[in-house]
């Protein structure tokens, strides 16, 4: 941790963890809808509580900020679930042929 903010590294850790964080969350949102639906979204909102309240413990500045984006990421993936429904209504992705569609008549 000092040699990151030795060589002004912590900013930019920070911000590739970032992008990596929200990247791995696109995959597990899709993966989710497909298997589980909508009704997966507590377990996004149970883990951006869980990540949101260990932000507040952690003194460490990166593992802090890690787990804030994290927690919102999770937050996020809460609407991107429901949307992610919608696309697989519109056809843009496919539907799981072993799990009944809301709006499948």
């Amino acid at each position: 941790m000092e040699f990151l903010q030795q060589h002004n590294l912590l900013g930019l850790v920070i911000g590739i963890s970032t992008f990596l964080i929200i990247g791995l969350f696109h995959p597990i949102v899709i993966k989710g809808e497909y298997y589980f639906g909508t009704r997966c979204w507590w377990a996004f909102l149970l883990l951006g509580i869980i990540c949101g309240v260990l932000t507040i413990m952690v003194e460490n500045v990166l593992f802090s900020a890690l787990l804030g984006v994290t927690a919102f990421s999770s937050f996020w993936s809460i609407l991107e679930i429901f949307e992610q429904q919608e696309r697989v209504r519109k056809g843009w992705f496919p539907k799981n042929p072993k799990r009944k569609y809301p709006f499948d008549n």
